[in-house]
C-alpha cells in the first residue's frame, strides 16, 4: 500500500478509493508480523485484533498524506469480532469527510447517520460506493437509497458518468464463484442494481462503470458473460484486488475478459474526459516501487517474499 500511495500521488490522481478488506482478521497479517516490534515479540490474538485497523490507518492510509481516500467495506471487515458498526466508528473520519458530509446533507438535510454506502459527485461523475460485504447485502434500505441517487443522476444533465464500486462483484460476472452469487440476497439485490445501471446507461444515456475487489487479481471485462449478453447487456466492469492480499488463481471462465492477470500488485487509474467517458489503465507495481524506508523497516527479504510467494497459485 505505501507503494500504491506513492504511485497514486505521482499520477496526479484526485483521490484513492479502497474497496474493502483492510486486514485479514481471520489470521495474522504477514506485514504486521514482520514489523520490528512484533518480530521481536510476537503478537497474541488479542493484540492483533485490537490493533489491526489502527495499524491499517498508520501504515496504509497515512502514506497518502493529504490526498483524499475513500473507504469501502469488505467481507473481512465483518469477520467477528469486527462488525459493520465497528467499522463505521473506527473509520468515521473517512466516512464523514467534508466531501461526503456535504453530499449526504445535500441529498437529505436530516441525514446525519454514517453508513458504509455513500456517494460523491466530482467533475460531472457520480462515484457511488456500495456495501456488498456480507450475505445480507445489498439490504433493502441500501437499494432504496441507491435507486434514489440513480434517479437523481438520470434526470441531471450535469451528471455524465456513474462509477459504482463495491467489494463483492455484482452477480453473473466472470468471477461469479467469488462474488455476490454466493447468497440469495446477493443475487436478488445485485441483479436489481445491475438492471438499474443498464437502464441508466441505455435510457438516461449515462456512461456507467462498475468496480469490485473481492477476488485477488486484476480483470478487465468481468461482465462479458453469456448470462449478461442474453439478459440486457454487458456493463464495463473491473476486478482490482491487488493491494497486498494473497493473490488468487484466475477463474477458468476468463477467455472473454479483455485482460486478466494474477501474481501482480497495482491499482486502477481512471482518467475522465469532459464527455463523461473514463479511460481506465492498470498500473502494475514492481518490487523496486516499495519506498526504501518501508523496505528497510520490513526488510528487503520480506518485501521480496511478498512479490514472489504471496500467492495461492504457487
Amino acid at each position: 500500500m505505501p507503494a500504491i500511495a506513492a504511485g497514486v500521488r505521482h499520477s496526479g490522481a484526485s483521490f484513492y478509493w479502497h474497496l474493502g478488506d483492510l486486514r485479514a482478521i481471520y489470521t495474522f497479517d504477514e506485514d504486521m508480523q514482520h514489523e520490528p516490534e512484533h518480530a521481536a515479540a510476537p503478537m497474541t490474538i488479542s493484540d492483533y485484533l485490537t490493533t489491526a485497523w489502527a495499524d491499517f490507518i498508520q501504515n496504509q492510509l497515512m502514506p497518502f498524506g493529504t490526498l483524499p481516500v475513500f473507504l469501502g467495506i469488505g467481507n473481512h471487515d465483518t469477520i467477528p469480532p469486527m462488525t459493520r458498526d465497528g467499522f463505521i466508528i473506527q473509520f468515521a473520519d473517512w466516512l464523514d469527510s467534508p466531501v461526503l458530509r456535504k453530499q449526504r446533507l445535500s441529498d437529505d438535510a436530516y441525514d446525519h447517520k454514517l453508513k458504509t454506502y455513500y456517494h460523491w459527485i466530482e467533475g460531472g461523475v457520480d462515484f457511488i460506493n456500495l456495501d456488498s460485504a456480507s450475505p445480507d447485502q445489498f439490504s433493502a434500505p441500501q437499494v432504496t437509497w441507491f435507486e434514489k441517487v440513480l434517479a437523481a443522476d438520470s434526470s441531471n444533465p450535469q451528471i455524465r458518468a456513474l462509477v459504482v464500486g463495491m467489494h463483492e462483484a455484482l452477480p453473473y460476472s466472470l468471477s461469479e464463484g467469488h462474488s455476490m452469487n454466493q447468497s440469495p440476497v446477493g443475487v436478488e439485490s445485485g441483479l436489481r442494481v445491475y438492471t438499474d445501471l443498464l437502464k441508466a446507461q441505455n435510457d438516461a444515456h449515462k456512461h456507467v462503470y462498475v468496480l469490485a475487489s473481492h477476488s485477488h487479481y486484476f480483470m478487465d471485462g468481468t461482465f462479458n458473460t453469456d448470462y449478461w449478453r442474453a439478459h440486457g447487456g454487458v456493463l464495463p466492469g473491473w476486478i482490482v484486488g491487488t493491494a497486498g492480499a494473497v493473490r488468487y488463481p484466475l477463474p477458468a471462465e476468463r477467455a472473454n475478459a479483455r485482460a486478466a492477470e494474477t501474481d501482480v500488485y497495482g491499482f486502477l487509474l481512471g482518467t475522465a474526459q469532459p464527455s463523461g467517458e473514463i479511460d481506465f489503465t492498470y498500473k502494475r507495481l514492481s518490487e523496486t516501487d516499495v519506498p526504501t524506508p518501508v523496505a528497510q523497516r520490513f526488510t528487503p527479504q520480506f518485501v521480496h517474499w511478498c512479490f514472489v510467494a504471496n500467492s495461492q497459485t504457487h
